[in-house]
């Protein structure tokens, strides 16, 4: 075992995992205040959720075996029997137990991407099931097609780095499945939704832009080359995309806004995921820069004429960055980035790598659109999955657990109301005769 390998991939995996409480405070502080608790717990809860699951059967159906070159099979329940100090990578020096751990950390962030689609409306209990079969029917699978060495997209080529397909067209193209299933809120284009902490929504981000350093450049599985090259370009696309974004809200909205700044710079990291470890500085310019534009502009044009409600843009940031991120790969892909693989169609690769990924990047949709579709249908039969209007209304923070974000105001009404019956009452005393 190599232990600057296995060091640099367990810090990675705390920096991954970093990232989930980083996106409940990011979602927390761009929803209404009524459902702020709602929308956080939904995204933390999946620390939980997500980890049992993989430990019982996710790393199997993700790695282990092969059934078509579409899933796993479970031998090791539970990882029963399975020898974690068995070596993942020789050439590495990393063993299944550290991969695994990483592996782990990619599925719990990864559906806690989609709860920015479903906020203030889907009942609590529907999202923990949809979560689980989600991961078993859609998630799993996606790894080993992508990832794993016998996979069906992996073995026709597709390049996907750190989870351009794997998870944020996945995420984001559920994400869409589920607005739709679920329909509009009911105070949908009425007003402009209030954001419940802008800080909340920076410190979200800058955890994530932190935590995707070990996402992106973790994915090198080591201490190598690919590892420093993945970290700047990392870099460079998100800082690209984050000015993008600015400058084009300059441009259009005619000032530039901390929200967008925060939406850009997710754009950005997504973008540069799949290709981040396959492209060179300036290719990772270009990626983080033109996911910015085409989120921005699907967001600000198209998402409103489709008319569909996607509170937080879970798919116009995680599923249009994504297809425009794994798009780009190929055609910036580069040898002197990484000598494993072939040249893009700018690096004179041709438009084979192109091609390839555009047919992957279709058949991940195609896959997440129909089997999320047939989950949710099936779902739907035995589970309400949205809540009742008057719980709409309320806020599923009191609806759905009873609790509030802000105990601060509410303690200080009552105290206000408390003071303001014994002045009434004092003046009531004050005024009568018989005093």
């Amino acid at each position: 075992m190599n232990s600057a390998n296995t060091t640099f991939l367990i810090v990675s995996c705390v920096l991954v995992f970093f990232m989930t409480p980083g996106l409940a405070f990011f979602y927390g502080g761009l929803v209404s205040k009524k459902n702020v608790v709602n929308t956080m717990f939904s995204v933390f809860v999946i620390c939980g959720v997500a980890v049992l699951l993989y430990a019982a059967v996710g790393y199997e159906l993700s790695f282990n075996g092969n059934v078509g070159g579409v899933i796993g099979t479970v031998k090791h329940f539970f990882l029963d029997g399975l020898n974690l100090a068995q070596l993942q990578s020789k050439e590495l020096g990393i063993n299944v137990g550290t991969f695994l751990l990483f592996q782990m950390m990619f599925a719990i962030i990864t559906p806690a991407l989609f709860v920015g689609a479903i906020v203030g409306r889907m009942r609590f209990n529907f999202l923990l099931v949809f979560i689980i079969l989600w991961s078993i029917f859609i998630y799993y699978p996606m790894v080993h097609m992508v990832w794993s060495a016998n996979g069906l997209l992996a073995s026709y080529g597709v390049l996907d780095f750190a989870g351009g397909t794997v998870v944020h067209i996945n995420a984001g193209v559920t994400a869409l499945v589920l607005s739709v299933f679920l329909g509009k809120r009911l105070d949908f284009g009425k007003e402009k939704q209030s954001h419940y902490n802008l800080p909340w929504v920076l410190l979200g981000t800058t955890i994530l832009w932190i935590g995707w350093y070990g996402f992106n450049a973790g994915s090198a599985l080591g201490m190598t080359e690919v590892a420093v090259q993945a970290f700047l370009t990392t870099t460079v696309a998100t800082a690209a995309a984050l000015v993008t974004w600015m400058v084009l809200d300059m441009i259009i909205v005619g000032k530039p806004t901390l929200e967008g700044a925060c939406t850009g710079t997710i754009c950005g990291l997504v973008g540069i995921t799949p290709a981040t470890g396959f492209v060179t500085g300036a290719g990772a310019f270009w990626v983080g820069a033109l996911s910015a534009i085409v989120s921005y502009l699907f967001i600000t044009y198209v998402k409103p004429k489709l008319k569909y409600d996607d509170p937080l843009d879970a798919f116009g940031c995680h599923g249009v960055s994504g297809i425009v991120g794994s798009i780009l790969t190929g055609a910036f892909a580069s040898k002197v980035a990484n000598s494993s693989i072939n040249n893009g169609l700018f690096y004179g690769g041709g438009f084979s790598q192109l091609l390839i990924q555009i047919v992957g990047t279709l058949f991940t949709i195609v896959f997440v659109t129909i089997v999320a579709s047939i989950l949710v249908f099936v779902l739907k039969l035995f589970m309400k999955i949205r809540v009742e209007e008057s719980d709409e209304i309320t806020g599923l923070d009191q609806s759905e657990h009873g609790e509030i974000a802000d105990y601060t105001v509410s303690t200080a009404s009552s105290d206000v109301s408390k003071y303001g019956q014994e002045f009434q009452g004092q003046l009531a005393h004050l005024n009568n005769p018989q005093d």
